[in-house]
């Protein structure tokens, strides 16, 4: 059992190896290979990998500045042909196209019909709701015992129950729609799908959502809640959704089920990786717990708010977003040409020595911190940052008051992608107060 980071034999943060294959899911089984980006940042921040699928390659964008000249150059750096290494044209990739594969102004149009419910004033209000959930649920894993997996007993539960409440669909559909959304985000892991990539053949689903039958599920759980809606509209976000704008405008039925399946992924498992990531953190540095507990205690939210954004850097769990180059340019020395893919590497710029100081140490304090986990400064900016904030801060002051002490109890297991960094298991032991 352990309760600190692993250090090497000179006492710093253990990094790992720095020659690990990017492209590998299995080169992320121990972590992000932060050796590895770091090695790429320092000597070749913008690096050329070939695929072992059988896809043409891509530029791996290392360094914090470099991904947010592609991040913000959408007419250089496009998200039309997808956001994923996978290579999906024509038809096939118009059917499970989401509001992420489109420019502006497409773009715009889209997260314009369905912003209003992810808006700073909207969140806010639902904050009491994520308070009890968040309070219903800490009080649940106590009665569980000092010994527990966090990721499934809390980390899970919270972004599940309070999606279905936003949502407006019975709490008993949750555990079938995570099931659902993890198929989708883990489709590279065995464990999470009976139809992972490259263990089976997919290529009957490449026209629906991250090559997965999950995804048809999906869609028809989708259509009946929408008919139910249009007989019965309701204070909802599937209400909310299919309700035209004041100029009349409305989601298509493919535009909303492929919505609808971005929400079910996207806004249940990062927020639960995340919330893994950070009592992980926390557990593996006892002062710091310490430290945040009082601040949850004395309801100081300038502290619990810095340490929200330390943790959404620290976990980053969307690891990288592609895009694709609308013609030739030059970057940081190298010729991408038109029509390459480019990946940004989230979790590599957010640990960038070149932007944050001491970006290896797990800091509380640390600000300004303007990590890129949410494709900040970006026209892409994440529709539910507001919403994770929120999750995270409420989980932080409802949990940590309760706990005098956590440790990590066991081996941490991790998801097998090289998209999604997170935890599936996270056995700790705990001491309530």
């Amino acid at each position: 059992m352990s309760s600190a980071p692993n250090h090497d034999s000179d006492g710093n943060l253990d990094l790992g190896p720095d020659d690990l294959d990017i492209v590998d899911p299995d080169s992320y089984l121990n972590g992000f290979p932060h050796a590895t980006f770091k090695r790429l940042r320092d000597h070749d921040p913008i690096s050329w990998w070939p695929e072992h699928d059988g896809g043409k390659g891509f530029w791996a964008v290392t360094r914090y500045a470099d991904l947010l000249y592609v991040s913000q150059h959408v007419e250089l750096f496009s998200s039309a042909q997808g956001v994923t290494l996978e290579e999906i044209e024509g038809d096939d990739f118009d059917l499970r196209r989401n509001m992420l594969e489109y420019d502006p102004p497409e773009h715009t149009r889209y997260r314009r019909l369905v912003s209003k419910p992810f808006s700073r004033r909207e969140v806010y209000g639902y904050e009491d709701g994520i308070r009890d959930l968040a309070r219903s649920v800490v009080l649940e894993a106590r009665e569980v015992g000092d010994r527990f997996d966090y990721t499934e007993l809390i980390a899970k539960q919270l972004p599940m129950r309070m999606l279905g409440r936003m949502l407006g669909v019975p709490d008993s559909d949750g555990d079938w729609l995570v099931k659902q959304g993890d198929a989708l985000l883990g489709n590279l892991d065995p464990e999470m799908t009976d139809y992972a990539v490259g263990f089976t053949d997919t290529d009957q689903f490449k026209h629906i959502p991250f090559r997965s039958p999950a995804a048809l599920e999906l869609y028809d759980y989708a259509e009946q809640q929408a008919e139910q809606r249009r007989q019965c509209p309701g204070h909802d976000l599937i209400s909310a959704l299919l309700a035209p704008t004041i100029d009349g405008e409305c989601l298509t039925d493919l535009q909303y089920k492929n919505l609808f399946v971005l929400m079910i992924s996207a806004g249940n498992d990062t927020s639960r990786y995340t919330m893994a990531a950070g009592l992980r953190a926390l557990a593996e540095r006892p002062e710091t717990f310490q430290e945040l507990r009082q601040a949850c205690i004395d309801r100081d939210d300038d502290v619990v708010d810095r340490a929200v954004e330390e943790v959404l850097r620290w976990s980053s769990v969307t690891m990288h977003f592609r895009r694709t180059a609308t013609q030739d340019v030059e970057l940081g020395g190298k010729l991408i040409k038109q029509g390459d893919k480019v990946l940004t590497w989230f979790a590599s710029a957010d640990y960038d020595e070149r932007q944050f100081a001491d970006p290896f140490t797990f800091d509380i304090h640390r600000w300004p911190n303007d990590h890129v986990a949410f494709n900040l400064r970006s026209p892409h900016l994440c529709l539910g940052a507001q919403l994770a904030r929120m999750e995270i801060k409420l989980l932080f002051q409802e949990l940590l008051p309760l706990l005098k002490s956590v440790q990590l109890a066991g081996p941490v297991e991790r998801l097998r992608s090289n998209f999604i960094c997170g935890m599936k298991r996270l056995p700790v032991q705990v001491s309530w107060a």
